[in-house]
Parts: C-alpha cells; structure tokens; sequence
C-alpha cells in the first residue's frame, strides 16, 4: 500500500469544524438527505412497513452504518500507517433495540464484527492498531459518551 493510501484524499474533519445535512420530506416518511458533499447525491431515509414503505434505511440502520464505517476506517488507517496491507474488509453491524422505562424503542446495544484480510506474516504486527483504533472513531466514541443534542422546531407556513 502506498504512502498516500495511508492519507486521506479529501479534507480532514477537525476540532470546531461544523457540517450540515439537510432533510427534505419527499413523502410520508421518507426524506431525501443531502449530508452537504459536492457531488454526492442525497440518501433516501425511510421508516420500515407499516409506518414508511422502507424506501430507504432508517434512522437505526444509518447509526449502525455510521459507527461500522466509523470503526472500520480507523482499524484501516492505522493498519495503513503500520504499512500492513489489507485486500479486503467486511464489517457486520447488528444492533438491538430494546425498550426503555417508559416504554419507548431505543438503540440498546450495537455489536460490531469486523474482518480484515491480513497476510498471516503481517498477523502479528496487528496489535497495536487493534488496541488503538477504536478510540479514534468519531462516532462510536460520541455514541459511548454520549451527545448533546439541541432541538428547536419552527413551524413555518
């Protein structure tokens, strides 16, 4: 793997930045997301039968999504900069959800699997990523933490 495979091509996300993602109601339940990307086009976010016709995934699935990719880009970067090749990674997110005290469904737990195709003769030297990638996640450490989330709702006509 090159040296430049180890950076990341675009800007880098740092402390005090902010970003944006815009929700557009398209139908019932389901949204148009446009998560502010230039020429990325926007993710069709949907609720499950009965509720939305699962047009798209739903809120659960994209923070289940997010903190699989979230974790499996830091294990890749840091087996990267270790200069260990990876020719391929597969990684299986299965979340629970659970009800909480009064009654309503939550994201309980989340369980992540991943797999990397490690030579064996570079096994060995896997340690240190492995005991360091997770807390470079964005993601899965804000969701361990904890995030405050401010809400304001204007009705407009």
């Amino acid at each position: 793997m090159s040296e430049s495979a180890a950076r990341p091509a675009g800007p880098v996300e740092k402390d005090g930045q902010t970003f944006t993602v815009v929700l557009d109601r398209e139908q019932d339940y389901r949204f148009s997301a446009d998560v502010g990307i230039p020429g990325v086009p926007p993710l069709v976010i949907d609720e499950p039968e009965p509720l939305g016709a699962g047009a798209g995934p739903n809120a659960s699935r994209l923070l289940a999504a997010a903190v699989g990719h979230c974790l499996s880009a830091s294990a890749l970067f840091c087996l990267a900069r270790a200069h260990i090749p990876v020719s391929g990674a597969r990684t299986t997110v299965t979340g629970t959800l659970v009800r909480n005290d009064a009654g309503r469904l939550r994201v309980g737990a989340l369980s992540v699997h991943i797999e990397l195709e490690v030579a064996e003769q570079d096994r060995a030297r896997m340690g240190r990523c492995l005991d360091l990638f997770e807390d470079f996640c964005v993601v899965t450490a804000s969701v361990r933490g904890g995030i405050e989330v401010d809400v304001t709702v204007s009705p407009t006509s």
